[in-house]
């Protein structure tokens, strides 16, 4: 499946050819940190590097955590997930978690051939067998205190399957063809520095402790723009270092292009040093972050596509300029 590629009147602008356009954007900022979530609502990786692939930053929600009848299972029913700690080295993903051996998996194997639901997508994926699933089974089983619970429930690991192609809305991207694997709809999420301090400045401002961006589970740090700027941004665009050109003629920019803001669910709520819940953020957000393009629902972050620049590395530093759109 052949990538959307910018307009043509544009090529000058990707290829780098015109330096003087990144001063004639609206913003500039720079990427101020990456993060990866290899397993679907376990903890984040962060990375002074990342690339960038069509689904997303690679190995980013490869893998999932499902119940015995193959429903995804994230942090809102089961907030001890934050507790799990991936990372990622060589060719192995190891999952630490409280009172738990480390779980080593290769990022290579896969077992059974499973079939998984995901919100409302019914997916190809691989069962990582039975070790496994017996861990996930173990570590959810237990109570806050790190002790067995009541909880009967069954797990299993899960990878997607590369071969499938899970496509975001096109209600959102205008109908581009843009893939994602395990998230929760699109292939990458940028929040700017800015509006989280944004938030921590009201909930300080209420006698509340200020949270870590961690909570909100981006992809991409932006530092240097103005609170939400990011929500009115019509591309991103990243110059490449000229030592990451291979192919004669590549475009020199990745371009990425927020489609939909980020709504959000209970789980900014959960602390992910401590998995418990508690509702000052979402009431904070609440109360100043009600957005009518997603019918009055509270959001925060923008989901981008991949427009440009697949198998580009990404890198804590580099910078991003973009204009704003005024529809």
């Amino acid at each position: 499946m052949a990538l959307p590629t910018a307009p043509e009147s544009d090529a000058a602008r990707d290829s780098g050819q015109n330096s003087g356009r990144v001063a004639e954007r609206d913003v500039s900022a720079r990427i101020a940190r990456l993060f990866v979530y290899p397993v679907k609502s376990c903890a984040g990786v962060e990375l002074s590097e990342a690339v960038l692939t069509e689904t997303g930053l690679d190995l980013d929600r490869a893998w999932m955590v499902v119940d015995a009848d193959g429903v995804f299972v994230s942090q809102r029913e089961q907030a001890r997930l934050a507790l799990v700690k991936p990372q990622l080295k060589m060719e192995e993903l190891i999952l630490r978690a409280p009172g738990m051996l480390a779980l080593h998996v290769r990022i290579d194997a896969v077992e059974q051939p499973a079939t998984v639901r995901v919100w409302d997508d019914t997916v190809p994926a691989f069962d990582m067998g039975n070790i496994a699933a017996q861990w996930f089974t173990d570590f959810l089983s237990l109570n806050s205190a790190g002790l067995p619970g009541s909880n009967a429930k069954k797990y299993r690991m899960v990878r997607f399957d590369p071969d499938h192609q899970r496509l975001s809305s096109m209600k959102w991207t205008e109908g581009q063809e843009a893939l994602n694997q395990f998230s929760d709809g699109f292939p990458v999420l940028v929040i700017s520095t800015a509006s989280l301090e944004g938030l921590n400045a009201k909930l300080a401002a209420a006698g509340h402790a200020p949270v870590g961006i961690e909570r909100f589970r981006p992809n991409i740090v932006l530092a240097g723009l103005d609170a939400h700027d990011e929500d009115r941004l019509q591309t991103l665009h990243v110059a490449r270092d000229p030592a990451d050109l291979g192919m004669a003629g590549e475009k020199g920019e990745v371009i990425l292009k927020p489609v939909k803001p980020c709504p959000r669910c209970p789980i900014p709520n959960i602390d992910p040093a401590t998995a418990t819940s508690s509702p000052e953020v979402g009431d904070m957000l609440q109360s100043y972050r009600q957005d009518a393009r997603v019918e009055g629902r509270i959001t925060f972050g923008m989901n981008a596509i991949v427009l440009q620049g697949v198998d580009a590395v990404l890198r804590v530093g580099q910078t991003v300029t973009g204009d704003f759109s005024f529809d």
